[in-house]
């Protein structure tokens, strides 16, 4: 210990006494300069990181900028703030615009055979209210929080398990951390890098107040009494949550620091001096002193933006405000810029593979069934009359974006062919109608199938009439019902509903870093299958074990994806994966591509023209790392 506190004392002096090594020669920023003439600042060379990361603005296509300013921009909730933690994007390793996986808040990182993953901090990195950040605030996350039956009952995130094996963890010195395990886990830098990331780190130095290992027993009853908590676990899950922003004393590495408490409908978060990027002419980045998020009526989020009330908007706004929205550019004083969504379908359906009732369970199980609905869809009829023919007919699968796109399997079952739709429906047993023209199931009832529905997006129930009216054709009769979120979702969970309308596929900007499990039944969230997720996320403790042979071939393969260390048979993996599903078709798509738009004030740089809306990877903003984004004086 004694040694270790000794390296510290070093590694922290050299912070201070020398400027950013390898770096630009750095640049007071205004807004601090009068702390730090008053000395309750440090200055900029001493509150870097002794190695920053230095963004070559050049290379990112961006125009250096001007420190200062703020800019404001809108949510529905207030909880809705923590999408600040994502847009921010400050992570141990993330995606760069390339898409690929670069070091952020570490220098660098060493990978043996994926099972040991050496981590190396920035050598003087501080958290925003300028304590070190070492290795101490990884051990303190995994041994305090992760492994404390407390404040971890069911263990730690199954995202830092290989096939139930926890990592060993080690710390060989303050800027060095090592996570091993006996088997690969491709899955740990993707995981690192989400825009819900999996956090290896916390604030020791401020949480260990509320832990009940570091903290007086009495002194943290009081604070949790005080704070209206139960016991010392929900005082300490109440401070110390990185990723929701609701916490004004919970230092942080982000860009931004939030400063006000809930419950607010106006939060400020204001720049961290700290922070560890600088720009390629040595200023310390972020440019923007503030940005302000304010709560307002969701429904009232595009008349808003429209009028000019945002700097930069995207939450809230959908493809069916694009005309409003340009209407209002010259006024507002913003353009809309439109960039592609990262679904896999804009809008798709989705066949409950695990409904209760028996014949319906049967009938969306026969891949004839699901492929003659999809052949039914006049899929160029939906992206003319709803998307003005500027979205791109498709199956729910991955983007062209994607290195791992083949338009055959994007194409496949897409083609609108009524004749061949009603083949497969007489085949697949369904030859008999009653009197109307509809199809009678086997146990003699019409087929009538109910498409359960949040009725969050209006756009849906454009494309489920067209869909309607192709399907009579066919002689399926479609009728759709609405529930709130938390009720649908459930209805869909439980097997009582058939069929559900959703977006597509969440993430189709599959990279050969991008962990497969959208493409196999792994979680229940995957409405086609939800108990077979369910199965998996409980490790068989619920819900159904896949029993399909699609779906038993397609978790084989997930399975060897997540434990070979050969990258070549891991993109053929990815590739059969999405040969699968399409083949299978076991959700059924509609056009892809579609345009989202971002409106950006016309004083607001460095916002890329064009840009794939995506949430993982991709952070929404992120990627295009709002730190750089300025405004004018």
């Amino acid at each position: 210990m004694t040694r270790w506190l000794a390296l510290l004392a070093i590694l922290l002096g050299l912070a201070q006494a020398l400027p950013a090594a390898a770096g630009p020669a750095l640049v007071e920023t205004p807004m601090y300069e009068p702390d730090v003439a008053a000395g309750k600042l440090p200055p900029v060379a001493e509150r870097v990181p002794q190695l920053p990361s230095v963004v070559d603005m050049a290379a990112e296509g961006k125009e250096p900028g001007k420190p200062g300013g703020e800019i404001a921009w809108m949510v529905a909730r207030a909880r809705d703030i923590r999408i600040m933690n994502t847009y921010a994007y400050a992570r141990l390793v993330g995606y760069g615009p390339d898409f690929k996986l670069h070091p952020d808040l570490l220098e660098s990182v060493d990978v043996e055979g994926e099972k040991v993953f050496t981590l190396h901090l920035r050598p003087g990195h501080r958290w925003s209210d300028g304590q070190p950040f070492t290795s101490e605030d990884f051990r303190f996350s995994w041994e305090d929080m992760e492994l404390d039956k407390e404040l971890s009952p069911y263990g730690p995130d199954t995202r830092l398990l290989v096939e139930g094996e926890l990592p060993k963890v080690e710390y060989p010195d303050p800027v060095t951390v090592r996570f091993s395990w006996s088997r690969p886990n491709p899955e740990f830098l993707p995981a690192l890098a989400g825009p819900a990331p999996l956090y290896l780190y916390a604030p020791a130095h401020y949480l260990k107040q509320f832990h009940k290992r570091y903290a007086d027993a009495k002194a943290l009853e009081a604070l949790a009494k005080q704070a209206g908590m139960r016991n010392w676990v929900a005082l300490f899950n109440l401070r110390s949550k990185l990723i929701d922003s609701a916490n004004p004393d919970l230092p942080v590495l982000e860009p931004w620091v939030v400063t006000t408490k809930a419950p607010a409908d106006r939060f400020v978060f204001v720049r961290n001096p700290y922070y560890h990027r600088v720009d390629s002419q040595g200023r310390q980045l972020p440019y923007l002193d503030r940005v302000i998020v304010n709560v307002v009526e969701g429904s009232l989020i595009p008349a808003k933006a429209g009028a000019g009330d945002a700097d930069l908007q995207q939450r809230g706004l959908r493809f069916d405000n694009i005309s409003f929205l340009k209407a209002g550019q010259a006024a507002g004083q913003y353009k809309v810029r439109l960039w592609t969504t990262a679904l896999g379908s804009e809008v798709a359906l989705y066949p409950n593979l695990n409904c209760n009732d028996p014949d319906w369970r049967t009938l969306n199980r026969d891949v004839r069934f699901r492929r003659a609905l999809s052949l039914a869809i006049n899929r160029d009829e939906i992206n003319q009359v709803v998307f003005f023919g500027l979205a791109r007919p498709s199956q729910n699968t991955v983007l062209p974006e994607s290195p791992f796109y083949d338009p055959a399997l994007a194409t496949a079952w897409t083609q609108f062919d009524l004749a061949k739709a009603n083949a497969l429906l007489d085949e697949a047993g369904l030859s008999q109608r009653d009197s109307d023209g509809i199809r009678l199931m086997p146990n003699g009832r019409r087929l009538e199938i109910v498409v359960e529905s949040n009725g969050e997006r209006s756009l849906e129930a454009d494309i489920l009439q067209l869909i309607r009216d192709s399907w009579a054709k066919i002689g399926v009769a479609l009728f759709t019902t609405q529930s709130q979120r938390d009720v649908f979702l459930q209805r869909i969970f439980s097997g009582d509903a058939v069929m559900s309308v959703w977006t597509g596929i969440d993430n189709a900007l599959v990279t050969p870093t991008t962990v497969p499990s959208g493409l196999a039944p792994v979680d229940q969230n995957w409405l086609q299958y939800p108990k077979w997720g369910q199965y998996v996320q409980t490790r068989g403790t619920a819900g159904e074990k896949p029993d399909e042979p699609f779906a038993e071939q397609l978790m084989a393969l997930y399975d060897e994806w997540r434990t070979t260390a050969d990258k070549g048979r891991r993109d053929a993996v990815i590739r059969e994966m999405i040969r699968i599903q399409s083949d299978q078709v076991t959700s059924i798509g509609t056009v892809q591509g579609v345009l989202a738009p971002v409106v950006v004030k016309n004083r607001l740089h460095n916002v890329p023209e064009k840009g794939i809306l995506s949430w993982d990877p991709g952070a929404h903003f992120g990627i295009y790392h709002p730190d750089t984004f300025w405004v004018d004086p």
